[in-house]
């Protein structure tokens, strides 16, 4: 990596910086692999025992963690230390990957009819089906397949092997990951003398601004209406989202959620890993689910729910599973009880 100067990313994302302005960095560490060529951050107070040992050459601390940062070297004081790592991740990554150039690679695939900006970077061995419409500084990776009519929107970035199927709409800014398919056909059947007739799915997907899907998640196109990913949503790896969800803004969901066909989740809600969202259920704004949740009612009050089975308010769960983990020891008190009577 090239090394840079801690003036230099002062400059950029500010903060008050104590210490040699002079000092170089060529890596972002955390404190307990940081050499002296790392820049290390401090943001979860469980790690502060590792400050006054790390061996970076500098360390991003909040105020109250200022003092004890000065003790040990040159320290970057910022009011959120986690959002400033994360904004320096991403003037690091501008500053060290390779840009993709801008243009077709001689072995794309483009059809007659489709668009695209003398900006976008189409990459080898991609398609580009009629009438779809690439943006400027778009990045449709290699192997990447846009289909017909499909919009792949500016600054967006499609990696390699993904999938965006007929008619479906990326917005800005994007990012979707290897292997991430948009916009196959919903899970639609009709049952028919003991077999399945195919409904055709009819609608397409609608994806906003500054959206990032990870790898191998699926997200299926609508039976009539649309299947809608509202602005600055992200997605995680391996998640499947089911035709007709309308998933609300600046939502988050962790790998391995799935999330079945007619559900509306609203906006800022959150859902642990390998969560189950049932079909034509609502969520309002502002409801969290944690890890392997199955939610199997719709959730009309912002707030944490937890639990496999039956799932309940965080605290009311917390409390049963306690009293739970102490069954056995309470059966046996009853059964010592029942003897003596």
């Amino acid at each position: 990596m090239t090394p840079v100067r801690l003036a230099d990313i002062v400059a950029a994302l500010g903060g008050e910086l104590i210490g040699d302005a002079g000092l170089h960095v060529s890596r972002l560490a955390t404190l307990d692999t940081a050499e002296a060529d790392a820049i290390a951050f401090l943001a979860n107070a469980r790690y502060a025992a590792q400050l006054p040992g790390s061996r970076a050459a500098c360390v991003i601390v909040g105020v109250a963690h200022r003092d004890a940062a000065l003790a040990r070297g040159a320290t970057l004081v910022v009011d959120d230390p986690y959002l400033y790592y994360a904004r320096l991740s991403q003037w690091w990554a501008r500053r060290q990957r390779v840009q993709p150039v801008a243009g077709v690679h001689a072995s794309a695939v483009i059809e007659p009819g489709a668009q695209i900006d003398a900006g976008a970077s189409i990459g080898a061995l991609a398609f580009v089906g009629a009438r779809a419409v690439v943006a400027t500084g778009a990045v449709i990776g290699a192997q990447a397949h846009v289909a017909a009519g499909a919009c792949v929107g500016a600054q967006t970035r499609l990696a390699a092997h993904v999938v965006v199927g007929a008619d479906c709409v990326i917005g800005a800014r994007g990012i979707v990951h290897g292997g991430a398919v948009i916009g196959a056909d919903g899970f639609g059947f009709a049952p028919v003398q003991g077999r399945w007739e195919k409904i055709e799915q009819l609608g397409a997907v609608r994806i906003g601004d500054d959206v990032e899907i990870g790898a191998n998640t699926c997200i299926d196109r609508g039976a009539l209406d649309d299947t809608v990913i509202e602005e600055g949503v992200k997605l995680d790896n391996l998640i499947q989202v089911g035709h007709n969800v309308r998933i609300g803004a600046h939502s988050a969901m962790a790998g391995c959620v799935g999330i079945a066909g007619s559900a509306r989740i609203g906006k800022h809600c959150t859902a642990g890993g390998g969560a189950i969202i049932l079909g034509h259920l609502e969520l309002v704004d502002h409801v969290h689910i944690t890890a392997a949740t199955v939610v199997t009612r719709s959730i009309l009050k912002p707030g944490t729910y937890s639990g496999a089975f039956p799932f309940d308010d965080n605290a009311s769960w917390e409390k049963n599973a306690a009293t739970l983990r102490q069954l056995h020891a309470l059966r046996e008190r009853l059964r010592a009880l029942e003897k003596k009577q």
